[in-house]
């Protein structure tokens, strides 16, 4: 059980604390860039495939780094509320401790802050395996206290088209076999597509659903319950982790999170010195931000009747039972009308 002393932090201190995390993170961050244009620079004259395969290994490698010092480990595929989670996390800690409330907790940054403050690694879990070469297992993960964080994948396929169509860098796009920049893939396309959409996406929950029971200690954390419930589930990952908050500050850390002061935050680049996580790429476009509707069940606003039934049978026919996915009831259109 990991130790949660609230030590007070003066308002000079949490400024030497903030300045010292900007400047630690900024230097990883210079570092990284540096080590991958380096390789890409070696790896000039060999072919693009040899180049993503290269920096994928690399990529691994830093994440294993990561994964081995790590007193919790957070999984999710992209678009599953992971940045709504890190936000709650921090603010848990930011008034647990009285830590500075411009940045979010990455990794060890709050921990160097308060050692009662566990070293929390988020992955997407889209390298490791580049490195290890455990395609087929997660078995990397297996002494670890993991958190799989996951959403309905329906509305995660939808919410990964609009971050590759307005968030995602070109070169992300080839690293991760999504279709090219600027590519003309419609939404329905994009979501059946077998390297971007459902398909992969249920891949990647099915072998997680394989492995759950081999981790030491595994919580699943679906992002609907957060969303019906979000002060007890909050509460409940709080316990797991080992650093239990009360419920005034779970609540407070709730409504700082909410949908509302989110979309407030990113706006007005609250988070700036954590990257640009929470920036949106156009102020004018709304599909751009990071935070867009936060709806469960959203998908079924996109697609017309014969599209959801394609993509339910797909769901059906694929998705381990493990998460508790069901088909989803088609809204009632207005006669004459489709998506």
């Amino acid at each position: 059980m990991l130790l949660t002393n609230h030590v007070p932090v003066s308002s000079f201190n949490r400024t030497m604390l903030s300045f010292t995390h900007t400047v630690r993170q900024g230097t990883r961050l210079i570092w990284k860039k540096a080590s991958r244009s380096l390789l890409n620079g070696l790896l000039f004259f060999q072919s693009e495939k040899e180049r993503i395969a290269a920096q994928r290994r690399l990529r691994g490698r830093e994440q294993v780094a990561l994964l081995k010092r790590a007193d919790i480990v957070i999984v999710s595929f992209g678009k599953s509320g992971r940045t709504w989670l890190r936000v709650m996390l921090s603010r848990v800690y930011q008034v647990m401790h009285g830590l500075p409330e411009r940045s979010l907790i990455g990794f060890d940054n709050f921990h160097s802050m308060n050692p009662a403050i566990p070293k929390i690694f988020f992955t997407h879990d889209n390298y490791i395996k580049d490195y290890t070469g455990h395609s087929d297992s997660k078995v990397d993960f297996y002494d670890k206290k993991v958190v799989l964080l996951v959403r309905d994948p329906r509305d995660v396929a939808v919410s990964q088209f609009f971050q590759w169509r307005y968030r995602m860098r070109p070169y992300k796009k080839r690293l991760n076999k999504y279709p090219p920049d600027g590519a003309n893939v419609s939404l329905f396309d994009f979501v059946m597509n077998e390297d971007a959409g459902l398909p992969h996406i249920i891949s990647f929950m099915n072998l997680w659903a394989e492995e759950a029971d081999k981790v030491k200690d595994f919580f699943l954390l679906r992002y609907e319950d957060l969303h019906a419930d979000p002060e007890g589930t909050l509460q409940r990952l709080m316990t797991f982790i080992g650093t239990p908050a009360s419920d005034e500050q779970i609540k407070d850390a709730v409504d700082y999170a909410s949908y509302e002061n989110m979309k407030k935050m990113e706006q007005q680049k609250t988070f700036w010195l954590s990257g640009g996580r929470m920036v949106p790429r156009d102020r004018n476009n709304p599909d751009s931000y990071k935070v867009r509707r936060a709806k469960v069940g959203g998908y079924l606003d996109y697609f017309d009747d014969q599209q959801v039934e394609a993509i339910e049978k797909l769901m059906e026919t694929s998705l381990s039972p493990f998460f508790g996915y069901g088909r989803r009831t088609l809204p009632k259109r207005k006669t004459g009308t489709s998506v």
